[in-house]
């Protein structure tokens, strides 16, 4: 999907991640907002009842369902490192996104996208074959699954061994001078027009590291995160300023109709 040159775009939520009786997130704010939902399946947040409660959620709003499988650290939010194999990190992303899909087969809602999370995604980016590894399990098991990866050689490596994958940017993330995001482990608020700068920046090819350095990025997909204070109010001004550019935004799903 990377490298297109049409003039919409998929806005995409990491949601669900509430546990039990706790609550997280601006989900029900942002399922208005955005095309695509990534759902926690219980491993660095999430539970059951919030996976399903969070289908019915994109089921309302007739937005894309996506699993967001973590690494099994719920203290830490998925965000602490840990040694994955190869084999290890496949079956953890395909043991939680098919119980996610389980979920959402009974509210009869098509899992359309595979996401990452945290520390997950980043061993994904740092290591090609726990990539390629993660890639092969989801096309093995359903090749209609689109993988939502770190837009940059994450992405193409996967798209030139014939994988359906999605490209992805963050409105509401720091780049390093190399082109990656930086995981903010404060997940402090952040200026809504801020996060509209930096979606206008990545749909125009570019992005903007946190100490002024540029590197291209091409996109089919931008996130911004439910659980970040403010995610409302960022998604919000992301949305005006992506659809006053002139862009239409809609999921990954639609995008082949769409060319």
């Amino acid at each position: 999907m990377a490298g297109t040159t049409a003039r919409f775009v998929d806005l995409n939520a990491d949601g669900g991640e509430s546990f039990g009786r706790w609550r997280l997130g601006a989900d029900e704010e942002l399922a208005t907002l955005v095309s695509s939902f990534n759902i926690a399946c219980g491993w660095h947040a999430g539970d059951p009842g919030t996976m399903a409660r969070s289908v019915a959620l994109a089921k309302e709003h007739d937005i894309a369902l996506g699993a967001h499988p973590g690494f099994p650290d719920l203290t830490g939010f998925g965000r602490r490192s840990m040694a994955f194999t190869p084999q290890e990190a496949a079956q953890a992303v395909l043991y939680q996104a098919g119980a996610l899909r389980a979920l959402a087969d009974q509210q009869e809602v098509p899992l359309r996208h595979v996401k990452p999370h945290g520390s997950l995604y980043g061993l994904l980016m740092k290591d090609d074959a726990v990539a390629d590894a993660v890639a092969d399990a989801v096309a093995a098991w359903d090749d209609a699954l689109t993988l939502v990866l770190e837009a940059g050689h994450c992405a193409e490596r996967q798209i030139d061994r014939g994988h359906r994958v999605a490209a992805e940017g963050f409105a509401d993330l720091e780049y390093t001078d190399d082109g990656h995001i930086i995981i903010d482990p404060d997940n402090r608020p952040r200026d809504p027009q801020w996060c509209a700068d930096q979606a206008e920046s990545i749909l125009s090819g570019t992005v903007r590291s946190a100490d002024g350095v540029e590197s291209a990025i091409r996109v089919d997909s931008i996130c911004i995160h439910s659980d970040r204070p403010g995610a409302g109010a960022n998604a919000r001004a992301v949305v005006d300023r992506i659809t006053s550019l002139g862009w239409t935004i809609r999921p990954l799903h639609d995008h082949e109709e769409g060319r």
